[in-house]
């Protein structure tokens, strides 16, 4: 007789869909590694991060108020598709309106990547989402946002910084 495993609580499933959806990330980038040997392999995951940084975009785009601070509006988005898959993200006050800050204390996908031995990918393929994603939104609403990297955890920060602003 097969006994049935016992349904975990909708939050711990959801931590495990959230390690599942990094896991097949992996499994991905090892099936294109295998599959096609003289692949750029960092060069084909940048551009899934820009396809992935462009439709994120796109579904913030449409929940931006064109009345309220759109840096900062941007950064609340990220937060918010951050703390969703179980980074520690937060967003953080600029001097103006016209900056906000994104910081991740904690993330899972550096932890991949420093488990997987390819922890010099991790910062590109942020780096490239956050500029895809950016990119996007300046494309969509005729706007001006520059994202600035300022510090990062695989370079041995304590956090991943980021700028958001609204260049003049």
């Amino acid at each position: 007789m097969v006994v049935p495993m016992a349904v975990p609580p909708v939050e711990k499933r959801f931590q495990t869909l959230c390690q599942i959806t990094r896991a097949q990330h992996f499994a991905w980038r090892e099936a294109l590694v295998r599959s096609c040997p003289d692949a750029d392999v960092v060069a084909v995951t940048g551009r899934m991060w820009e396809v992935a940084g462009r439709d994120t975009a796109q579904a913030y785009v449409k929940r931006i108020d064109r009345a309220r601070p759109l840096a900062a509006q941007v950064a609340d988005g990220i937060v918010w598709s951050s703390q969703s898959m179980g980074e520690d993200a937060t967003v953080e006050a600029g001097a103006s309106d016209r900056e906000a800050y994104v910081r991740h204390r904690a993330c899972p996908w550096v932890d991949w990547h420093r488990k997987l031995g390819i922890l010099g990918e991790d910062r590109p393929g942020c780096d490239t989402w956050f500029r895809a994603t950016v990119d996007e939104v300046n494309r969509a609403l005729v706007t001006r946002l520059v994202v600035e990297t300022l510090e990062t955890l695989p370079d041995g920060a304590p956090s991943c910084l980021r700028r958001i602003r609204e260049a003049p």
